[in-house]
């Protein structure tokens, strides 16, 4: 990309406060935006450019429940069956501190200058453009990947139902494949508009089975039977896995970490909309920061109702693990209520898991197209890919990122959906890592750059506090992770779990990554970025120009809304 350094004082009153800019935004407004980032204003209007069409409601729900699919109802059972209930809740609880520090510097980040798949751009800018070349296509492969694997495992949840079973799983991948295409080509409003719907669903869903999990803890289910923390005795809290005694309940801990990562998955989501959101500067803070409700409330709180609802060894759940049963009957959530004497919610939660893992599919859809879009405004990916749809949607992104979900289809054979579904969430879990150490990279880069070029801090519309020490934790925390993901194919005190398709999904990112790395660096002769010279401005005069009418609540009800949405 064509460096610029464009101050924010271009505007009236030297402060990044400009004149009123209809916040509907017309093309040329635009265009004008694209071209500044381009260096080009004939490739601009040639291209065309995305648009600012996700409302507030979108983008705060899309942080509270975007991304949230299987890994909440489905995969944190296998989790819950090897390791107990207090090395779930500990390490969910782990991962989103981790999570929520690496959201905040994010936030910043994006708040400073709000890009559309913004990531690879902040690494190419801060830290070295190799880097923003390996976590751009690293990105854009796990999206896609997690697209498979949410509409995998949307093709098992279908077989709960009776009858379903004996249509083929092929028709169900096609019908998921064509819905989230559509919920996507068209426009981003149309998106925003269905991410608004599914999240809602889920949310309404999490609250309901958090309350109703309080209410049979305390004795109000049908058998009147208070539950309490009995299962935390026996069978106990942490469960050994693969060794004996400390040991082998810290690597139980460990192995819920590696488990909670996938179900973390696509959390920078709320970043990568922030190139197509209105009135970035106020929703983007807005939303990072309800990042921490949803960590709380839907994943710490749900790891714990979970543990108090059902014992680790319950015969219904390890039947459901071991032999790959279909949707909701996988749920430690139906187990538990099944087994408090509600039988009517099996139906219901697996249409609610059904919505989930549409969510996400339409969600890393989006992702995977966006950062193919910003692969091509840092010139790291063929320019045809900046050309954009009259409503602003990069149309060959997105039919590009939705091709590879073609792979879905591998769940015709290859031992069946479950076996593909869990090929996948091993080969995206290394992926987001490596997403999030890039992440806390940039943002450490960009802290130095920010102090180097004598901005001052009390200046940002978002500050995150105790950086820059919260993303060293958070960097290091992933990286371990990283390394030691596939500990249970080496460790074993009874027998060996050598296994080379396990060590191969461990394993396969790393070298992918730093094989993208080293080939940009190579080929591009790339160096790190000193801090002084970091283009933290570039596409930012545009931006700083627009000022969105503040919208007053006409009364209480529009007052509450306001503060939800």
């Amino acid at each position: 990309m064509e460096k610029k350094n464009l101050s924010t004082d271009t505007t009236p009153d030297g402060n990044g406060h400009g004149q009123y800019v209809n916040p509907l935004e017309t093309k040329s407004d635009r265009i004008k935006e694209a071209g500044e980032l381009y260096g080009n204003l004939q490739e601009a209007e040639e291209f065309g450019y995305v648009t600012r069409g996700l409302k507030s409601r979108h983008i705060q729900f899309i942080a509270l429940g975007g991304t949230i699919g299987t890994g909440l109802f489905l995969g944190i059972g296998s989790a819950f069956t090897t390791s107990g209930p207090l090395s779930v809740l500990l390490g969910y609880t782990f991962t989103g501190c981790a999570v929520y520090a690496m959201m905040q510097g994010l936030g910043e980040m994006a708040t400073w200058l709000p890009l559309p798949g913004s990531i690879p751009q902040f690494c190419a800018r801060y830290v070295d453009d190799a880097l923003g070349f390996a976590v751009g296509w690293n990105n854009w492969y796990a999206s896609a990947i997690t697209l498979c694997a949410e509409i995998s495992a949307a093709s098992v949840v279908m077989q709960f139902w009776s009858g379903a079973e004996h249509i083929s799983v092929a028709v169900w991948i096609s019908l998921i494949i064509i819905l989230v295409v559509c919920l996507n080509i068209f426009a981003v409003s149309i998106y925003g508009e269905a991410e608004f719907v599914f999240a809602s669903v889920k949310i309404i869903t999490i609250v309901g089975l958090l309350i109703m999990a309080f209410i049979i803890d305390l004795g109000g289910g049908p058998k009147r039977d208070r539950l309490g923390f009995r299962y935390w005795k026996n069978p106990g809290a942490m469960k050994e896995y693969d060794s004996t005694g400390n040991t082998g309940r810290f690597l139980g801990l460990f192995n819920v970490i590696v488990n909670a990562a996938f179900s973390y998955s696509g959390v920078e989501l709320v970043a990568v909309t922030a190139g197509e959101t209105e009135n970035p500067r106020k929703n983007i803070p807005k939303a990072v920061r309800r990042v921490f409700w949803r960590i709380l409330f839907f994943y710490v709180l749900g790891s714990l109702a979970i543990g108090v609802l059902v014992a680790s060894n319950d015969p219904h759940l390890l039947n459901a693990q071991n032999n790959g049963l279909a949707g909701a009957a996988r749920s430690p959530w139906v187990i538990g209520i099944s087994n408090a004497g509600i039988p009517v919610l099996p139906s219901i939660i697996n249409a609610v898991i059904l919505t989930s893992a549409s969510s996400s599919a339409n969600a890393f859809l989006y992702t995977g197209s966006r950062y193919l879009f910003a692969l091509a405004q840092n010139k790291q990916a063929p320019r045809f890919l900046l050309r954009c749809s009259k409503a602003g949607v990069p149309y060959y992104c997105v039919a590009i990122t939705a091709s590879v979900a073609g792979l879905t289809y591998l769940s015709v054979a290859a031992g069946g959906p479950s076996t593909v579904f869990a090929w996948f969430q091993n080969l995206t879990t290394i992926a987001s890592l490596f997403t999030w150490c890039s992440i806390c990279i940039a943002y450490i880069q960009f802290h130095k750059a920010l102090k180097a070029q004598e901005v001052d801090f009390n200046t940002l519309v978002f500050r995150s506090r105790f950086q820059p020490y919260l993303a060293w934790i958070s960097l290091i925390y992933f990286a371990l992770i990283i390394v030691f993901n596939g500990f249970d194919v080496f460790v074993g005190e009874h027998h060996s779990h050598w296994d080379i398709t396990n060590f191969l999904a461990a394993y396969i990112g790393i070298p992918i990554f730093f094989g993208l790395y080293a080939f940009w660096k190579v080929f591009k002769r790339t160096s790190l970025i000193n801090p002084a010279d970091a283009d933290i401005r570039t596409g930012k005069a545009a931006l700083d120009a627009e000022v969105w009418p503040e919208q007053e609540p006409r009364n209480v009800f529009e007052k509450i809304w306001f503060w939800i949405a």
